[in-house]
Parts: structure tokens; sequence; C-alpha cells
């Protein structure tokens, strides 16, 4: 390979990887990937969640499929939409701990936005797994419902952060009580440790969140109900 044909394969190679950090590069579409790490979604479930229009989630979207790194299939009228494989999840959470290592900014914001975070212990997957394998805890997946029938940690109990106070009456006082949700930056779980806390309940929230849990081999399970 003489240096002319070196030349042009470096840069046809890099402009190819580049590709991937362009579909990153924008807030929505980050979002959106941390959205689709629950499961599959319709462009308008999508939208919804992101606070986006449907034109402009349809927008991102694409840019994430021309990237490779988002796949569709079509059924009637809707469109849904999922992470193309578990890489792509990795890759999110590899640029989700690079920024919390590197970026100063991003604990003022944390601090800023999640003050109340401070005052609700978590717990890490190792001990959440431990305590498991004991039958000592009573575990609560307090995403929205359909996120929970796509894929739960096995042996959670689905109780959707909106309808938690309903639930309550189900729950033994006698175990403690962990929540989690969609990440390290969903509020789900802190607004449900909050609330069981107000109740009586002894609670603390998963540090991580369900993909996270997934991504590391941990139990799951399926189309579950309670």
């Amino acid at each position: 390979m003489n240096n002319r044909t070196h030349r042009a394969f470096k840069a046809d190679i890099y402009t190819q990887f580049a590709r991937v950090t362009k579909a990153l590069s924008n807030p929505h579409r980050l979002e959106l990937i941390d959205l689709l790490a629950q499961g599959e979604r319709t462009v308008e479930d999508l939208a919804r969640e992101a606070d986006l229009s449907i034109a402009n989630a349809s927008q991102h979207l694409q840019e994430l499929r021309i990237a490779h790194l988002v796949s569709v299939r079509r059924e009637g009228l809707y469109a849904y939409y999922r992470l193309a494989d578990e890489n792509v999840f990795r890759v999110w959470q590899a640029v989700r701990e690079l920024g919390e290592a590197r970026l100063s900014e991003i604990e003022r914001v944390r601090r800023t936005y999640l003050q109340a975070r401070e005052t609700l212990e978590a717990i890490d997957s190792a001990e959440l797994l431990a305590r498991m394998n004991k039958n000592d805890v009573t575990l609560l997946d307090v995403r929205p419902v359909e996120e929970y029938r796509a894929g739960h940690i096995g042996g959670a109990i689905s109780a959707p952060v909106k309808e938690i106070e309903s639930f309550l009456r189900k729950l033994p006082k006698r175990k403690e009580i962990i929540a989690y949700c969609r990440g390290p930056y969903c509020v789900f779980s802190d607004e449900a440790v909050a609330l069981l806390r107000a109740r009586g309940y002894k609670a603390r929230r998963l540090a991580t969140g369900f993909p996270d849990w997934r991504a590391a081999g941990l139990p799951v399970e399926a189309h579950g109900t309670m």
C-alpha cells in the first residue's frame, strides 16, 4: 500500500466511523436512544416522551437509521423503532460514563435539578442481586407498563409511578422496597421512593436502570404482569 492509498484508506475508514459520532451529536437523538433502550416504540410515543413534534422526532430517527443505529418495522399506519442491537446502548452508556468522568458541568446540572436525590440512598446492581437471591426485597419497576412488558428485571412488579398509590395496599412493609426506572437520569424512581417513604415504607432506588442491568447480563424477563 503506497502512501496515497494509505491516506485514502484512512480518510475513508474514519469517515465511516464519523457517521456514528455525527448521528450521536445531538441531545434529542441521545434521548431517543435512551428511550429506545427500554424497548420498541412508535414515532408518536417517542415524540410524546421526548417532548418533540412527530415531524421532528421522525427526522432525528431517520438520522439514527442512516447510521444504522436504529431499525424500523411497519405495522399498518405505524412505524415501530428499536435499537439496532445492544451495542448501540453500550455506546450511549460509554458516552454517559465518559461525560460524567470528564465534564464537571454534568455534576453541576445533576445537583441543580436532582437536589432531592441526595437524601435518597441508592443501591447498586450487585447489592440488589444479592438481596434478590435472599428474597428479602420487593422490587418495583416504576416505568410505564409498556416498557415493563418489553423487558424488566426478573421478579419485578410493575407499578408505574403515576399509579403507585393504588399499589400501596399490596406492598408488604416487612421488606425493603427497591424502585428502578430507565436509568441514572430518570426521576421516576426518585418520585416513587419519596412517596413510599412518606407512607412509612422503607425504600431505596436502584442507582442505574433496566438497560444497564440487562447490559450487565443480569436476570431479565418480558411480558409479565402483576
